[in-house]
């Protein structure tokens, strides 16, 4: 995937998760795993989660939403992560991707990458060959390694949040609705089945 993210190059700042284009449980949702991922630390795999109406979940599973300490006062309005297993390291996201689709109580999806940035300057240099290019960034002593949550529900809603690994800070997230607009069209294409390109789909549960 050839997107660079759309955010300053001054640095981070703060999410306006109070936008008025901005869904408030899908924000909240990517805000909860951007810091769930961010306790685990840097070069990690790319993860996908199943993002489920939390109180259809309370509803459905009220053990599983007991063990995630969830009830009723918490679950109005709000939607639950929920991990999922099987992406291969081998296979890259974009790719996998491309081969899943969601069941129908599956209200929306988010995936979490870690990308090296370079600055405008560089972009007239970037070899065409995706392992070529990713070496070529890998190496730039420029480059600025962040970390992407991108989610989308099936309303068409979309948030993201970033977090550069030179400024590892909870307070320097940078949050938006279209940070990452390649990635949010391949995450929305799973929840619509617009699979343009003739790949076998993969059901999530």
């Amino acid at each position: 995937m050839n997107d660079q993210p759309h955010v300053e190059q001054d640095g981070p700042e703060t999410p306006r998760v109070g936008d008025l284009d901005v869904d408030p449980a899908l924000a909240a949702a990517v805000l909860e795993i951007e810091q769930h991922v961010a306790a685990e630390g840097w070069d990690r795999p790319a993860r996908l989660f199943a993002l489920v109406d939390t109180k259809q979940l309370v509803e459905r599973e009220p053990a599983l939403a007991a063990a995630m300490g969830l009830d009723d006062a918490t679950s109005q309005g709000s939607l639950t992560p929920v991990e999922q297993d099987g992406l291969s390291a081998s296979v890259p996201l974009e790719r996998a991707l491309e081969t899943i689709s969601w069941p129908a109580d599956v209200t929306g999806c988010a995936a979490v990458v870690e990308r090296f940035v370079l600055p405008p300057e560089a972009d007239g240099d970037i070899p065409e060959d995706p392992a070529e290019a990713a070496a070529y960034a890998a190496a730039h002593p420029a480059r600025q390694e962040l970390r992407m949550v991108a989610g989308a529900t099936r309303a068409g809603a979309t948030y993201c949040a970033m977090r550069f690994r030179s400024h590892d800070d909870d307070t320097k997230v940078v949050g938006g609705a279209d940070l990452v607009p390649a990635l949010l069209e391949l995450l929305t294409a799973t929840l619509t089945d617009e699979h343009g390109d003739g790949h076998e789909e993969n059901d999530r549960t």
